[in-house]
């Protein structure tokens, strides 16, 4: 069944790996949205974004999550890379009919966010074993809220690559882990 996604940038802004994502998504027969929460601005250096996000400052970001969902349908999947994690989870948890969350390259413990319970909505999580930006501790916390709720979570390692492992322009690409991905991505979400 094609399901409607909106894909978060991480804090590198949207780039061309990002828009790739959602093409092979679109390939799939899924309609994908991918809002810019960065006015135009992508970055070959993380440090860069990072200002950029702080700048911005979260509760502006979450602003531009919402308002980038505002004219979507409510049965939608909710997807970020990295940065955009906290803005799919945040809504995922948040939104009445949200569909699904995928939150790649880490998670928040949704006590985070003040939620104190998961509303049901299926996830899965991809992350690469050892990067160093991702915090293990929370991926588990939020595995652990989903798992409460009695609904169904899936959490995926990978041994090769890096932060931004799928993005064939940053320095952890790691093309067969990539791939691994979007395969489980997809399965994902026919099974919705």
């Amino acid at each position: 069944m094609a399901q409607e996604i909106v894909v978060f940038h991480s804090a590198l802004g949207l780039r061309p790996a990002v828009r790739a994502f959602a093409d092979q998504l679109r390939a799939a027969g899924h309609t994908v949205h991918t809002p810019d929460c960065f006015d135009g601005d992508v970055f070959d250096d993380l440090e860069e974004g990072v200002r950029k996000r702080d700048t911005l400052g979260i509760p502006e970001l979450m602003r531009r999550a919402q308002a980038a969902v505002a004219n979507v349908p409510s049965k939608v999947v909710l997807a970020g890379f990295s940065m955009g994690t906290g803005a799919a989870e945040f809504l995922a948890a948040t939104r009445p009919g949200a569909r699904a969350a995928i939150l790649i390259h880490g998670a928040f413990a949704p006590a985070e966010f003040g939620i104190e319970a998961w509303p049901g909505v299926p996830a899965q999580v991809h992350y690469a074993e050892n990067d160093p930006l991702v915090e293990v501790d929370q991926i588990l916390a939020f595995e652990a809220m989903v798992r409460a709720a009695g609904t169904s979570v899936e959490v995926y390692s990978y041994d090769g690559g890096g932060h931004l492992f799928e993005d064939a322009g940053w320095k952890g690409h790691d093309p067969a882990a990539a791939q691994l991905m979007l395969e489980r991505i997809l399965a994902f979400l026919g099974r919705l």
